[in-house]
């Protein structure tokens, strides 16, 4: 199963994040509309696993944002393919647990979904629930540095404050991971994100407590 390298930091300065990677990429506005899945109990989240469905839209001119508009005149973007149109997409991810403590990066499998409704029938039918759900509205950047094919996604969530910076890269090799997260983590300190901002928190329990004051 391919290892998710992801390392996520909060934003004190999301302008110059974008102006810095006007060198790197093309950015791909994306919204996000993530739906989490479990049995009762909730087995699969004790065990820090996630079931996940994903519908990707590219925002029309009077529907979706930017989050974090330019000042002068993104799942999977290089996965799912994302990037060549703009109708909406379902991605249906498992996320094995953590196998890197530091950064929470997660073993995961995913794919397409033709029909939404019919993979939440079944997911009902086979006895779990969704139990909780929320936007992501994002800038994605998709590009190669050091030999790896990095995502960066500018994250804001209408239920949170603030705005996040995810960075991955895809390696299939657990003994690849540390230096997987070398890139990773080299690429956000190189756009000026300092270590302490720094997060594994994940957006299911921050969206959560938000909710319940």
């Amino acid at each position: 199963m391919p290892i998710e390298a992801e390392i996520k930091a909060r934003v004190r300065r999301p302008e110059a994040v974008r102006e810095a990677m006007r060198g790197r990429a093309a950015a791909e506005i994306l919204v996000y509309t993530d739906a989490y899945y479990d049995a009762p109990g909730h087995p699969l989240t004790t065990a820090g696993s996630e079931l996940r469905i994903r519908t990707v839209t590219t925002p029309t001119a009077d529907r979706g944002h930017d989050p974090n508009p330019p000042t002068t005149p993104s799942s999977r973007a290089y996965r799912a393919d994302t990037t060549t149109t703009a109708s909406s997409r379902t991605i249906l991810t498992y996320k094995a647990p953590s196998v890197h403590e530091a950064t929470g990066s997660k073993p995961e499998s995913e794919t397409e979904v033709a029909d939404p409704e019919a993979l939440d029938a079944i997911l009902r039918g086979l006895g779990y629930e969704q139990v909780i759900s929320y936007e992501k509205h994002c800038v994605n950047w998709s590009y190669t540095t050091s030999g790896r094919r990095l995502l960066a996604t500018l994250v804001t969530i209408p239920d949170l404050d603030g705005t996040f910076l995810e960075i991955e890269t895809l390696t299939d090799d657990l003994e690849d991971l540390p230096a997987a997260l070398a890139v990773v983590r080299a690429e956000m300190l190189d756009l000026g994100v300092e270590e302490h901002d720094f997060t594994t928190e994940l957006y299911t329990e921050a969206v959560a407590r938000s909710r319940t004051g």
